[in-house]
């Protein structure tokens, strides 16, 4: 498995990564590839499956004119985001890749196929570029979970390059643990070991306390941050105001720490729901998890030497993401939030474990609690927000992680359950899951609570 962390770790915008960043990334990509902007006079996107019936609430319009504008996730500023889309309406024109002004009328050119999925995945995309000698040139686009894209003709199909030979490769938690008997070596020493085939250790260093800056960044901004989130719910921050009820409180209770672990998750999210610059980790609606527990372990365990204990966490945490993005899923558009938070409780769980000195079978043995206990969690956001119950959804799998690391670091690593039969127990119950509990919004709390609330009025 060549999957780099920063494939799971990546600096974007919310308040999606599967229905923003990706779809960002797929029109910014289709227009590079196309070799036509000159000779282009038009150009629409047909959004399909779950990009479709939530893609309102999840700003997928915003995200692909923003892509066809030429704007990337982890460089566009936040606070001018609505300035551009400002000039796109008033002009009706969309200057692609920033250079080649076309018509674009968001009514006629963007179209919503809400009935209709394309086979690859829930997450598709169809662009079209209609060119001046009357030809069209097509191609689709799948966005399949934490800003990963790929394009429908290369499902199948590998690198033009030689492959990369890694010191540890491994397409299941055994052969990693298998490894680490071998070599002695930790979880996190492997995946640096591999890493460095890619870049050396002070470039992987300096990607990784990116990660994390962003991610420490991101909370203190929304601990300070109060007033509603937009959508039309009329949902209030509450991370800030708790936080400062916390810090008031004295003297602190036991459970202080684990309540503001939790405000942390929560900060993160209200972030993302705005808007704002986050972390995939592995995904949006869930980016609040690891960063939350990463504050935990740097403040609250006090280490010796935090900032190498958070290279690996997160180095431990990356394992856990790239086996389940491999073998199961990351999007809740495939097999609903359990491969969303439920993987991000596993990657925080695992990567506490590493961070605190834990073996490599008690890293496993997090990790897999962390999913276990998620077994079955739809994705049902109420009018196709990442608001309700993502946020709080966020807090309480901080919660959970911690518990399974210290459940894990309490025992030998011995346990009946294997990571690797978790997360094949994950994929199933995602097929047999069905499409209306998957990011769709029609049914679970999604339709539920609209209705309760519709027969009040």
């Amino acid at each position: 498995m060549d999957m780099r962390v920063f494939d799971l770790f990546k600096v974007g915008i919310g308040p999606s990564s599967s229905h923003t960043v990706g779809p960002m990334l797929a029109a910014r990509r289709f227009l590079h590839e196309s070799g036509a902007l000159a000779d282009t006079k038009g150009v629409t996107v047909e959004l399909f499956g779950s990009l479709a019936l939530t893609g309102a609430g999840h700003a997928t319009d915003r995200a692909i004119l923003l892509g066809l504008s030429g704007e990337l996730p982890d460089r566009i500023e936040p606070e001018t985001i609505e300035s551009k889309l400002a000039v796109i309406a008033a002009s009706k024109t969309v200057r692609l890749l920033g250079r080649h002004p076309v018509p674009f009328d968001v009514e006629r050119d963007l179209i919503w196929h809400r009935q209709l999925s394309l086979p690859g995945h829930p997450n598709g995309m169809r662009f079209t570029l209609a060119l001046n000698d009357g030809t069209l040139h097509q191609r689709v686009f799948y966005s399949t979970g934490g800003g990963l894209i790929h394009a429908e003709d290369e499902v199948g199909t590998t690198d033009a390059g030689p492959p990369r030979t890694l010191p540890f490769p491994f397409d299941d938690m055994a052969t990693l643990l298998a490894h680490g008997r071998g070599s002695g070596l930790s979880i996190a020493q492997m995946l640096r070991a591999n890493e460095c085939v890619h870049a050396d250790n002070d470039a992987l260093d300096a990607g990784l306390d990116r990660i994390w800056d962003v991610m420490s960044a991101c909370i203190e901004r929304a601990l300070s941050r109060q007033g509603e989130l937009p959508g039309g719910l009329n949902v209030r921050r509450r991370a800030a105001a708790l936080w400062q009820a916390a810090r008031d409180d004295a003297p602190g209770l036991p459970h202080d720490a684990i309540h503001k672990v939790s405000l942390y998750a929560m900060a993160v999210n209200e972030e993302n729901a705005a808007g704002g610059r986050v972390v995939t980790a592995p995904t949006n609606g869930a980016a609040g998890i690891v960063p939350a527990v990463l504050r935990y372990y740097a403040v609250d365990c006090r280490p010796a030497d935090p900032a190498n204990g958070i290279r690996d966490f997160l180095l431990a945490a990356s394992a856990v993401g790239m086996l389940c993005k491999r073998n199961a899923s990351i999007s809740g558009a495939e097999v609903g939030c359990q491969g969303e938070v439920g993987v991000a409780c596993a990657m925080a769980a695992a990567g506490l474990a590493a961070a605190l000195g834990g073996t490599n079978d008690q890293i496993e043995t997090a990790a897999e609690i962390g999913i276990e206990h998620h077994l079955g969690m739809t994705c049902d956001p109420i009018g196709g927000l990442v608001q309700i119950p993502c946020i709080e959804r966020n807090g309480m799998g901080a919660v959970k992680a911690i518990t399974a690391a210290s459940l894990a670091l309490s025992g030998d690593g011995m346990h009946h359950v294997s990571l690797d039969q978790v997360i094949e127990t994950m994929r199933q119950t995602g097929a047999d899951m069905q499409a209306k509990y998957k990011e769709t919004s029609l049914g679970g709390l999604a339709v539920h609570v609209i209705s309760v609330n519709h027969a009040a009025c």
